[in-house]
C-alpha cells in the first residue's frame, strides 16, 4: 500500500492514508464553533490530511473536560456544518470525535459532578468525583447515539468514539478506577459493557451513513490499569460486534500519567504558568510526579500495536509520533490501514502536502510538548 493513495474508510473513500488525530484546539470559548476553529481545521485540509479530526465533542454536558468544550446539542449544529463545509471545500473529509470526559471531567469548571465508575478524588479538579449509577450508564450511552446522529446532520463523514485516556468508558475499563461489584464491575467482560454499548449504540443509530472509529488505550501507563492483554480482548469483542470501521491505538491516562502518550519534553514550568495560585505553586513543586518525561522515538507506539495488526481484521490506525515519510511507509507495509498524526501537523499544518512532493522532508516539531500548557489561552492544541 502507498500511503498516499486513496483508502477506503467504511463508506468513505478518503484521498490518501493519513488522518489528523484529535487535539484539543482550545477555540471553543462559548462551546460552541468559533471562526478560529473553522480556520484551524480547514488548513490541516488544505494541508493535505485525508481527513481532520474535531475534538473534543461531548456528548453530554458533564462530560467535557471543560466548561469552554463543544457538547452535541442542536445548537451547536450550524457552526459544526460551516466547519464540515469548510472542510469538504479543501477536499478533505472531516470527523468529529465523541465522548464523555468522566473522571476527567472539571466538574467545577462544568459546574455539574463528573462521573466515574467509582467514587475518587480527582487531583486536577481538586474535587470529587461521583459513582455513575446505571441510569447515568444508561442515559451517556444514549447520548452517544444523539451525538452521533447530529455529527451526520452537521455534514462530518466520520464519528471517532473517545474510548482512551480514562475518558468514561476507559475509566471502566480500568481494574485501577473500576472498583464496582455489580454488572459493570470486576471481570473483563463488565467493565467492557460500557465501551462495547456506545459503540453499539452508535452503529445502531447512523448505521453505514458515517464512518464509525474509536480511539482505545492499548495500555493505560499506570499501575493497576488496563494492560496490552486485556485491550486485545476488547479490541476483539469490538471486532467480532462489527461496530467499528476502524481502530485507533493510544495509550496513556489524561487522570494519573497524561504524559504518557506525548513522548518528548514535560514542560512543567510552561503548565504551571497556565494556572493560578496555589495551584501554580503546586504544580511547580510536585509536577514532576504527575507530568512525567518519556523519551522521544519516531513511532513510539508501534511496538504495542503491532500485537493488535497480528490478532485482528478490524482496519487500524497508527498514532504516536509519526512524522517522516518512511515510518509512514512501514506502517504500510507491516498492514495498518491509516496513520494519524497531530503534533507534527499542529507546527506545520502543510507538511502532508511537503512529504508528497519531497519524501526525504523532515517535520520542525522538536517534540517539546509545549503547545500542550497554551491550550488554556486558546492558542495551540493537544492530543485528547
Amino acid at each position: 500500500m502507498d500511503v498516499f493513495e486513496q483508502a477506503k474508510l467504511g463508506p468513505l473513500t478518503l484521498r490518501n492514508r493519513i488522518i489528523k488525530a484529535a487535539t484539543f484546539e482550545g477555540m471553543t470559548r462559548n462551546a460552541l464553533v468559533s471562526d478560529d476553529l473553522i480556520a484551524f481545521h480547514r488548513a490541516h485540509a488544505a494541508g493535505g490530511a485525508a481527513m481532520t479530526t474535531v475534538a473534543y465533542c461531548a456528548v453530554a454536558p458533564e462530560g467535557r473536560t471543560e466548561r469552554r468544550q463543544i457538547w452535541m446539542r442542536p445548537d451547536a449544529l450550524p457552526g459544526l456544518r460551516r466547519l464540515t463545509d469548510a472542510v469538504h471545500a479543501e477536499g478533505a473529509a472531516a470527523s468529529a470525535q465523541i465522548g464523555h470526559a468522566g473522571p476527567v471531567a472539571n466538574s467545577k469548571s462544568n459546574r455539574l459532578p463528573a462521573l466515574a465508575p467509582s467514587a475518587a478524588f480527582n487531583p486536577q479538579a481538586i474535587a470529587m468525583t461521583r459513582r455513575a449509577t446505571t441510569a447515568d450508564i444508561e442515559r451517556i450511552t444514549a447520548a452517544h447515539a444523539t451525538a452521533a446522529r447530529l455529527a451526520a446532520e452537521a455534514g462530518f463523514d466520520a464519528v471517532e468514539i473517545h474510548l482512551g485516556h480514562n475518558y468514561f468508558a476507559s475509566a471502566f475499563l480500568s481494574p485501577r478506577l473500576n472498583k464496582r461489584d455489580d454488572e459493570y464491575g470486576g471481570p473483563l467482560a463488565n467493565r467492557a459493557k460500557v465501551a462495547l454499548g456506545a459503540a453499539r449504540a452508535v452503529r445502531d443509530a447512523v448505521g453505514d451513513r458515517i464512518a464509525i472509529l474509536a480511539k482505545l488505550n492499548m495500555d493505560d501507563g499506570v499501575r493497576g490499569g488496563l494492560g496490552i492483554d486485556e485491550s486485545l480482548q476488547v479490541a476483539q469483542w469490538l471486532e467480532r460486534d462489527g461496530s467499528l470501521d476502524a481502530l485507533e491505538l493510544t495509550a496513556g491516562s489524561s487522570l494519573l500519567n497524561p504524559m504518557y502518550l506525548f513522548r518528548g519534553d514535560a514542560p512543567i514550568r510552561e503548565f504551571a504558568a497556565t494556572f493560578k495560585q496555589p495551584a501554580r505553586l503546586g504544580i511547580k513543586l510536585a509536577g514532576e510526579r504527575f507530568i512525567r518525561a518519556y523519551p522521544y522515538q519516531e513511532a513510539y507506539l508501534l511496538d504495542s500495536a503491532r500485537h493488535f495488526r497480528a490478532a485482528l481484521k478490524t482496519p487500524l490506525i497508527l498514532l504516536g509520533g509519526i512524522s517522516q515519510r518512511a515510518t509512514m511507509d512501514l506502517a504500510m507495509a507491516e498492514g495498518f490501514a491509516f496513520v494519524a498524526m497531530a503534533r507534527a501537523l499542529l507546527r506545520e499544518p502543510d507538511l502532508v502536502n511537503r512529504l508528497r512532493t519531497d519524501p526525504a522532508t523532515r517535520s520542525l516539531c522538536v517534540h517539546c510538548n509545549k503547545c500542550m500548557p497554551t491550550i488554556y489561552t486558546g492558542t495551540r492544541c493537544v492530543l485528547t
